[in-house]
């Protein structure tokens, strides 16, 4: 009764806990379907000794990812935990261990993990279940953090472990008030659904602007540049019936900057990364290397509006390792094997612009351009003055017509053959 260590008094503490919970273990589980949508639930009870994680909690948790895994579902888990359950000792630490490799495994079979994080989620609990997640929600005003409240330093910023203070760190994607919250994870089914896919890829999105093709590369650059000129929540307000973001790099920073989650256009499920016209800084890449690669996993297509003056290159996107994240995004798009679909719709930037593009499926806006660096960068480079910048334009071949006819892009959106 008194478990693995003989904690003296262990098993009156789960009798009372029974007592008080009506149930025998700290974790639940089963099928359930939410707003139509099939998964598989997990819910911890906190009541049970704090949610915290034994022997028989590890059992449970690893029981559920293998009928996730079994039924084809996605796993859907409800955290309240204070972590491992001191009365065993490293047995219940080890319990980790084994929730971390079924969490491998259901990736591994192209399923999707999403996590809503209760008040409090700390300790090995949201370390594995809630932060291994794919898709992160949290309630309102909620304690997360891997330190819980009697360990961690005296004078810590107590907003760090938050749910608000993470979501401002990229830990988690939004925050969801409770009766929102199954409405939110109806959404996060639907479009993490890849059985209607088919390999299909995302259709081009239609032209939003009717600007008329540039006649010269300055004027490429300069409509590309244009203050009114569409942006890409224009383009994603239109392409999406239903829109779930995911924001933040996991690794502490997000990029307002690009927009980042899937969404439904029709009946098909698509991951979009959409530049908002700004430098893209290293969680910016980070996120959609991120974003990119669970679309990759699940089977979904994936969707990029390509907008950015260029990669951010600041001392402290430098610091942020903007070279290591850039790779990274550069190697997301390389290794994907879903089809990817990219537009240019504004500003293509150098290898900024170009580590978010598709290789093979990439089409441009006739307020575009694409270059391998700006003109006025590229005349300075070259020793010229500022008079020679517009003649620098037409010499880089930025235009969308000629990134056409080079084979950058295959097509322009919005524009007839005829007038190419």
């Amino acid at each position: 009764m008194d478990g693995p260590l003989a904690w003296a008094g262990y098993g009156g503490s789960r009798e009372r806990a029974a007592a008080r919970t009506g149930e025998d273990e700290s974790v639940l589980y089963g099928t359930a379907t939410v707003g139509g949508h099939r998964a598989v639930l997990l819910a911890f009870e906190f009541g049970f000794l704090g949610g915290s994680l034994g022997r028989a909690t590890g059992d449970r948790l690893t029981a559920a990812y293998a009928l996730a895994e079994a039924v084809r579902a996605p796993l859907v888990s409800l955290v309240a935990t204070g972590g491992s359950r001191m009365q065993e000792g490293m047995v219940a630490l080890t319990q980790l261990q084994r929730v971390a490799a079924a969490s491998v495994r259901l990736r591994a079979a192209g399923l999707a993990q999403i996590a809503v994080v209760r008040d409090p989620t700390t300790g090995g609990g949201w370390a594995t279940v809630g932060a291994g997640a794919d898709v992160v929600l949290a309630l309102p005003q909620a304690q997360v953090g891997f330190a819980g409240s009697r360990v961690r330093p005296a004078d810590a910023d107590p907003r760090a472990y938050s749910a608000e203070g993470q979501l401002a760190a990229g830990q988690i994607d939004a925050i969801v008030a409770p009766d929102e919250l199954g409405t939110a994870l109806a959404g996060w089914l639907e479009v993490l659904d890849a059985s209607a896919v088919a390999g299909r890829p995302a259709p081009v999105p239609d032209a939003v602007s009717d600007t008329a093709l540039p006649a010269t590369g300055w004027d490429a650059v300069q409509q590309a540049r244009d203050t009114a000129r569409p942006r890409a929540e224009a383009y994603l307000d239109v392409y999406f019936r239903r829109r779930m973001p995911l924001v933040g790099d996991r690794c502490g920073a997000t990029d307002a900057g690009v927009l980042c989650g899937f969404g439904m256009h029709g009946d098909l499920p698509v991951a979009y990364v959409a530049q908002r016209g700004t430098p893209t800084r290293p969680a910016g890449y980070r996120t959609a290397a991120r974003i990119v690669r669970l679309a990759d996993r699940l089977g979904i297509p994936v969707l990029t509006l390509v907008d950015t003056p260029g990669a951010a290159n600041d001392a402290e996107a430098e610091r942020a390792g903007a070279g290591a994240a850039i790779a990274d995004a550069f190697g997301a798009v390389a290794g994907a094997r879903v089809p990817i679909t990219t537009l240019v719709i504004g500003e293509g930037g150098s290898g900024g612009a170009l580590a978010l593009a598709s290789p093979d499926n990439t089409h441009v806006t006739p307020d575009s351009y694409f270059s391998v660096i700006a003109p006025e960068a590229a005349a300075a480079i070259l020793k010229r003055g500022p008079d020679e910048v517009r003649a620098t334009a037409d010499q880089l071949r930025l235009r969308p017509q000629d990134l056409v006819e080079l084979g950058i892009a295959r097509s322009i959106v919005g524009v007839e053959d005829r007038e190419r």
